[in-house]
């Protein structure tokens, strides 16, 4: 692994009850959130390829510890969402090397699957920030039941000179959806989408 990794915090959420209902099965997320160094803070960098080999580590990494979280087969997850924060003396475009050109691929190939794009979000701040982590069905963007999201916090990180990356993985959609839209059984999962 080419990133230097001060910490990995992993989080599970279940949910059993929402609005006085019980929710059969509980709906259950996952994050692994890796605090890395990073190599470029306070300096501007052309060349950000030693970001997107990091990217490409940490989408297997992160991806395996949050299945591994929920205790399910890869291939059994329907949801994800990535997010990074970069700390004061990083850019946006750190966190974006991290996240869009090769972190995919490894993710997918834990799951087995993913032919949607996998939600993003990414921000600068500073020690104990929440970061929101977007979620949307792995293989069909417009199953509505999965538009979602997961806040996690790290209460020291990230640090000025560090990045926090996040990747979150789901069994279920939201708890109890009713609002309409492509339901999770009328996947075709041929074009990402649908």
């Amino acid at each position: 692994m080419s990133a230097i990794i001060r910490k990995i915090v992993t989080v599970v959420e279940e949910t059993q009850m929402e609005m006085g209902r019980q929710v059969s099965p509980p709906t259950r997320r996952a994050a692994a959130i890796a605090v890395i160094e990073n190599p470029f803070a306070g300096k501007y960098v052309e060349d950000l390829s030693p970001l997107i080999a990091i990217g490409e580590e940490l989408g297997e990494l992160l991806s395996k510890r949050a299945v591994a979280a929920l205790g399910i087969d890869g291939a059994k997850a329907q949801s994800y969402g990535k997010a990074a924060a970069v700390g004061e003396n990083g850019e946006l475009e750190h966190a974006a090397a991290i996240l869009h050109p090769k972190m995919g691929a490894p993710v997918r190939k834990v799951l087995t699957k993913g032919a949607a794009l996998i939600p993003s979000s990414k921000k600068r701040s500073g020690p104990g920030t929440t970061l929101d982590i977007p979620l949307g069905h792995k293989d069909a963007a417009f199953v509505r039941s999965h538009f979602d999201g997961m806040e996690v916090q790290i209460n020291d990180a990230p640090r000025a000179n560090e990045i926090m990356v996040a990747v979150a993985v789901t069994d279920s959609g939201r708890p109890l959806p009713r609002v309409g839209g492509l339901t999770v059984a009328e996947i075709k999962g041929e074009d990402g989408l649908r």
